[in-house]
Order: structure tokens, then C-alpha cells, then sequence
């Protein structure tokens, strides 16, 4: 079994009953990242099978802590022996160290997983923060006023995401820019 169709299946099994909502995003966040494949190159696969496990900690049958990058990727590498760069973009996906330190969990995410490179955790903000809770494309700042919306100003979801919010912008200003480049590329003169 290859490692996309592994995540699929591990994804599915773990969201799509107790929580179809949360599983229809993390489809829509992995077709997100199958469409940035022309500037993955080599980790064109990589990136579809983070952003498709992206969310697995919300799922009641691994949350221990309650924070979902943590408990997702702590699954991940414990108990799937997962590739460790998966699981490494799962621990930090979406700003996670700014959530972390709200929720007075930095240090152990820090401490248990490195961050990988910055252009594929550009990559998976980007997937994640540019597809709605029905998994359909939209825009960073249409997303994180969602979010602020359902959660509250004065949550910690809705703090951590209004302090990571410039965070948010400029990686996903940064990914569709190298996605200009390269469409620019392919043009003929």
C-alpha cells in the first residue's frame, strides 16, 4: 500500500463516522494539496498524505489532550509508525506552536517534533487555511473569519488564529506566488 492510499484509509477510518464534517475537510485540504503537485515536485505525495491526516486528532479515538496536532501526530508516530516527515507536518500544521502556547502545550511540541521544511509547512497552511469545513476552496481571509466565527474572539482557537493570522497570510502569499511562477513558466512567449 502506498503512502497516500495508507492515509486515505487511516484517515477515513478514523474520521469519516464520528465526525463526516471534519473528514469532508480533510478531503478537500488533500485535493488542495494535489493541485500545488506542479511546486512539490518529489514531495507531491508527502503533502497529499499530511494534509489528508492533517486533522486525525480531533477523532475521539486517539484525543488525549484535546490538541489535535499533538494527539494526531503522537498517533501518528507511536502508534502507525508513520513516515516521519508526515508526522512532523501533521505536529505543526497550521501554526500549531502558536496553539500550542495557548494551550500551555509549546514545550511538548517542541520538544517531541522538529519542524520540517518551511516550504512544505508553507504548504500545508495553505491547503488547510484555503478550504472551508465542507471541504470547498476559499480564500485565507474568508477562512480565518470563519473560524473566528465559530469559535469565539475570546477562545483560545479564536486567539491563537487571530495571532497567527499575519502568519497565515504570508505563507499563503508565498505558496501562490511559487504556484505564479511556475503557471508563468508554462506559458508560451
Amino acid at each position: 500500500m502506498g503512502l497516500t492510499e495508507w492515509a486515505y484509509s487511516l484517515s477515513e477510518s478514523l474520521l469519516s463516522d464520528p465526525l463526516p464534517r471534519r473528514w469532508t475537510h480533510s478531503l478537500g485540504v488533500a485535493k488542495r494539496a494535489r493541485s500545488l503537485s506542479p511546486i512539490m515536485g518529489d514531495d507531491a505525495e508527502l503533502l497529499e498524505a499530511a494534509a489528508v491526516l492533517h486533522d486525525i486528532g480531533y477523532s475521539p479515538a486517539i484525543a488525549t489532550t484535546g490538541f489535535h496536532p499533538l494527539d494526531g501526530a503522537r498517533f501518528l508516530r507511536d502508534q502507525q509508525g508513520a513516515d516521519e516527515r508526515v508526522v512532523r507536518l501533521v505536529a505543526h500544521h497550521s501554526c500549531a506552536l502558536l496553539e500550542a502556547e495557548e494551550r500551555g502545550l509549546r514545550q511538548e511540541l517542541e520538544g517531541e517534533f522538529e519542524l520540517e521544511r518551511p516550504d512544505l509547512v508553507d504548504a500545508l497552511l495553505y491547503c488547510d487555511m484555503t478550504t472551508t469545513p465542507d471541504g470547498t476552496p476559499t480564500t485565507s481571509t474568508e477562512r480565518l473569519d470563519e473560524i473566528v466565527h465559530r469559535y469565539g474572539p475570546d477562545t483560545i482557537v479564536g486567539r491563537f488564529i487571530q495571532r497567527a493570522t499575519p502568519e497565515i497570510h504570508a505563507a499563503a502569499k508565498r505558496v501562490e506566488s511559487r504556484l505564479a511562477e511556475v503557471s508563468a513558466e508554462g506559458q508560451p512567449m
